[in-house]
């Protein structure tokens, strides 16, 4: 009889104990959707952490570089485990769309972003902006010696003078708002103009280090990239200037951030939700806030307060790249020699 206790009384522990495990693996019941991160990490954690404790749904998160992600998620087509697609530049966006991957989102959610930075077929919304810049040594060039148009880059007199990153990403949108506002051929001078021009840097934040240094006069980055130097140097430590072209210049467009919902996702509500979050005000509070100093893309959230107010800015409203502008783009860089 007591081995029998004894038995029963261990049965029962292990039960307990069996119980307690399911218990604490209950968490799969809990709501949960995988984000494709092609955004500056520390600002898509900070939505991601606010989104799950207002929403109650967690988030799983794989970062690289939006190109990276673009590639694979068009490589898993239908076997994807993805069910959002944040993306640093709109080029991805609308490759993935015009392959038929993301779904439509609601009309709820794009009214709340203006139309210039959407989707045209509702399939994506934009969720920040980015602006072309010039940024130079007041020590090297006067002001009144800035080029009026991006343009003006490739002439003689800025020989040796253009610290150039052609291979990141953010260039080949600059190179589509030439070809849409001046034609292929007359991109295509540019370019090679440049080529004769520029010291190659690897990426943006490399030229505008170069500049900051006082090695090289000017240099084409985009702005949140001098005010993240800024914030790591401390402004005593910023020797060099932002100059922004006049719009239309293709040297004053505004670059896209933006988001979709993937059609294979099988948590579309969830998805949906943490979009909604995103280019909400509480979402757009936390991009502003943060130290990205990227532009929100909703009316009426200020920017951070160190970044000019947008509307003081000359800057263009050119519809978001294509696919097909990039492609032509990527093409002529290459053919310039730059990669």
């Amino acid at each position: 009889m007591r081995l029998r206790l004894r038995l029963g009384a261990a049965t029962a522990l292990v039960l307990v104990a069996v119980a307690a495990l399911l218990a604490g693996c209950g968490g799969s019941s809990q709501p949960s959707i995988f984000l494709y991160n092609g955004q500056h990490a520390e600002l898509t954690q900070a939505l991601v952490d606010a989104f799950e404790k207002e929403s109650g749904v967690s988030v799983r998160m794989r970062s690289s570089d939006s190109l990276v992600l673009a590639s694979q998620l068009q490589q898993e087509g239908k076997k994807s485990p993805a069910d959002v697609f944040l993306a640093e530049n709109s080029p991805e966006l609308v490759t993935l769309e015009e392959k038929g991957l993301f779904a439509p989102l609601p009309a709820s959610i794009r009214n709340q972003v203006p139309k210039r930075v959407q989707s045209p077929d509702g399939r994506w919304t934009g969720v920040a902006l980015r602006l072309v810049s010039l940024v130079y040594d007041p020590g090297s060039v006067r002001p009144s010696e800035l080029p009026r148009s991006i343009l003006d880059l490739a002439r003689p007199e800025w020989k040796g003078r253009v610290a150039l990153a052609p291979t990141d990403s953010d260039f080949p949108p600059v190179v589509a708002a030439v070809i849409a506002t001046h034609g292929p051929k007359a991109a295509a001078d540019w370019l090679a103009g440049l080529k004769r021009n520029a010291k190659i840097y690897q990426d943006y934040e490399g030229a505008l280090a170069a500049v900051n240094r006082g090695d090289v006069p000017v240099s084409i980055i985009n702005h949140y990239y001098w005010y993240r130097l800024q914030r790591e140097l401390g402004a005593g430590a910023m020797k060099s200037k932002l100059h922004y072209f006049p719009a239309p210049d293709p040297g004053s467009i505004a670059s896209v951030s933006g988001v979709g919902v993937l059609e294979t996702s099988k948590k579309k509500e969830d998805a949906e939700k943490f979009v909604q979050f995103v280019v909400g005000p509480t979402g757009q509070r936390i991009l502003a806030r943060g130290d990205d100093y990227e532009y929100p893309v909703r009316p009426g959230v200020p920017a951070n307060r160190v970044l000019p107010p947008l509307d003081t800015i000359p800057h263009s409203t050119r519809a978001v790249a294509t696919r097909s502008d990039i492609e032509e783009a990527a093409q002529l860089i290459r053919q310039a020699g730059f990669v």
